[in-house]
């Protein structure tokens, strides 16, 4: 296994993304890691953190795509950027996963002609985690990839997200629900009302019914899928409740979950390997939980088992 790394993407790379590196290694030494990016600003970074090098490997990408290019020119304006050059050894096998802090666009689309789907999905979807009050985790997808959705679409997130539940998540029959806007089978938009029978069908899943917007942080379902639009809302309005804690100093054990670095990442789920989004503010204790996220998915091999349960609903 051979985790990859964007060294250049996000406001805070290389630096703290190099801190990362260390902090990783420090847990996982012999991990083998490739770091994409400009040699002449990694090697002192690395050689100031007295990084051994003995597992990890160095390619040189010179190139990097900021922010907020676009992503489809920026790849091919730009062939030596670190992501560009990331997913070429992805796609050609030379490394087992590939993460990045770096431009959202970029790495979707970069997803999208570099690996293949699983077979049988209809479109990748990205999720989040969403802390319950008991402590627990539950997750909720689409969070952003796909704002405009189909009732086949929701279902196989579905079926993805109770996998993901189960193999990372450590819930052993994970509940599923329906975000809406009431309880009542007939409740919601057009979109509601036809997946709901769908999920109810569907034998690979633990489906409960519809969860409202009260429910989404109590733990109502371990796993609560939605279109990318609603899902982007909650996931930022989840984030504010961290940032407003944080902005008037309160300290909540329970408030203090919603911090993002806590997790990493978010993984596009439905591609043949894993592929990890981090924000843009990534620091480094979540470049450091990316790649603890990157290699439980590998080990675990998360998109095998996904694979599994999707053919196993054809």
């Amino acid at each position: 296994m051979v985790i990859g790394i964007d060294m250049m993407g996000g406001d805070y790379a290389p630096v703290q993304a190099v801190k990362g590196v260390k902090a990783f290694q420090e847990r996982f030494p012999s991990t083998p890691l490739c770091l994409f990016g400009d040699e002449s600003i990694l090697l002192p970074l690395l050689h100031q953190e007295k990084i051994s090098l003995e597992h990890i490997t160095v390619v040189h990408a010179p190139e990097q795509i900021g922010m907020h290019e676009h992503p489809t020119k920026a790849l091919k304006e730009k062939p030596n950027s670190s992501i560009a050059i990331g997913f070429g050894w992805l796609s050609k096998g030379k490394i087992d996963s590939f993460m990045s802090a770096g431009n959202t666009g970029a790495m979707l689309v970069g997803t999208h002609f570099s690996i293949k789907a699983l077979e049988g999905v209809i479109r990748p979807t990205i999720s989040t985690i969403i802390p319950k009050l008991d402590g627990g985790a539950a997750l909720l997808l689409d969070v952003g990839l796909n704002a405009d959705c189909k009732p086949e679409l929701l279902n196989q997130f579905a079926i993805m997200g109770s996998v993901y539940a189960r193999v990372m998540l450590g819930i052993e029959n994970p509940s599923v629900g329906l975000i809406n806007v009431g309880e009542e089978e007939t409740k919601g938009n057009a979109l509601a009302q036809a997946t709901h029978p769908l999920l109810k069908e569907n034998k690979q899943i633990r489906f409960i019914g519809n969860v409202e917007g009260r429910d989404v942080l109590t733990g109502k379902a371990d796993v609560m899928v939605c279109d990318g639009f609603t899902g982007n809302i909650i996931l930022k309005m989840a984030e504010s409740l961290y940032d407003i804690a944080r902005h008037q100093q309160l300290s909540n054990p329970y408030f203090d979950r919603f911090n993002f670095e806590n997790y990493g990442g978010t993984p596009v789920l439905g591609v043949s390997k894993p592929v990890i989004i981090g924000h843009g503010i990534s620091g480094e204790k979540a470049f450091l939980n990316m790649l603890c996220l990157a290699q439980d998915m590998t080990n675990k091999q998360v998109m095998e088992q996904m694979s599994l349960a999707l053919a196993a609903q054809s």
